[in-house]
């Protein structure tokens, strides 16, 4: 059970990945990929609408900021990994 979980997160950490760096291409993938990327897109998608209503964009320059809601979630995903 407790395998299966930690496969589960680090499925859903390497999925977070793929979805943060295709998200600005999701339009060009083929059939195949985009069923996946929305299968991700499903899971992710609430999860970081919910933090970024906590989470503010940290500033790094003017009128620079970055977004830190899906660096939160994977400090998340790591941390319920590395403790299970």
């Amino acid at each position: 059970m407790i395998l299966a979980f930690k496969i589960l997160l680090n499925i859903l950490i390497v999925g977070l990945f793929l979805y943060s760096k295709l998200l600005p291409h999701h339009d060009k993938l083929n059939n195949q990929y985009k069923s996946v990327f929305n299968l991700f897109r499903s899971i992710f998608q609430p999860v970081l609408h919910f933090l970024k209503t906590l989470i503010k964009p940290f500033q790094v320059g003017q009128g620079l900021a970055v977004d830190m809601t899906q660096i939160v979630l994977l400090i998340v995903l790591l941390l319920l990994n590395n403790y299970f």
